[in-house]
Order: C-alpha cells, then structure tokens, then sequence
C-alpha cells in the first residue's frame, strides 16, 4: 500500500523533471569546465539527447538509474506497489532508449550514457568520455 494519497502522489510524480536535473547540470558544469560546447535537449535527433558534441559527432544520454533501469543499480529497484505497471513501464523505458541509441548510431552519432550514480566518480570528463565505448 503507498503511504501517500493518490493526490499527493500525482504531485510528486509530476515534480519529476526530465529536462534540466541536478545530474544532468552536473555533467554540463563537468563538460564546460573542460572546454567542450555543445546543445541541449536536440529535437531533430533521435530520443532529444541530454547533451550534443557536434564537433565529436557525440550525443550523451544522463540517465537516472531508477527510470532507465541501469543494471545491477541499487537505485534501480521496482516499486513494491503495482509492481506489474512498473516492470512493463521500465521494459518500454529502456525499449525505446535502445531504439533511440541504434537510430542515432545509423546516423553517424557516438552514443554515450552517463548514469545517475557515475557522475560523483567522474574526475577527468575528457577521459571519461575518450574510455566510453558505444552503448549496446
């Protein structure tokens, strides 16, 4: 049973941000820092990534773990309340991320995912991202 009403819940998960989160700014302070410039939130590519390398031919996706289902995650567990709406929601979530990432591989695009729970061990963003090897 959830321990808040379903108003209450309706408000908090519309609270829940997809453009613009702490995580995401995070990695654009890390990236501005070392000198890259970029887009944000490109429309006329595949899945809007987070951040666009024009130069670099590079798109990175900042995932939250629990949303996008970052294996072996320990914020990436199901919910113990309509566990079944959840597990089908999360399996979609991640369909269309592997969809969005091969479309933009097929344009040319290097696809990288930063997850939600690496940003605080990112140190070297320029090394981070030369050691990224393509999503699958």
């Amino acid at each position: 049973m959830d321990i808040k009403s379903p108003k209450a819940r309706s408000l908090n998960m519309a609270a829940v941000r997809s453009k613009n989160t702490k995580p995401e700014i995070a990695v654009r302070k890390l990236l501005h820092a070392a000198g890259y410039r970029f887009r944000l939130h490109s429309k006329d590519l595949p899945g809007s990534p987070d951040i666009v390398l024009p130069k670099l031919k590079t798109v990175v996706f900042v995932n939250g773990c629990f949303w996008h289902r970052h294996p072996g995650c320990r914020f990436a567990a199901v919910p113990a309340t309509r566990s079944d709406f959840w597990i089908h929601k999360f399996e979609e979530n991640v369909q269309r991320d592997k969809r969005n990432y091969d479309l933009l591989r097929t344009l040319g695009w290097r696809v990288i995912v930063i997850w939600e729970c690496e940003i605080s061990s990112i140190s070297d963003i320029r090394k981070f991202l030369d050691e990224q090897s393509d999503v699958p």
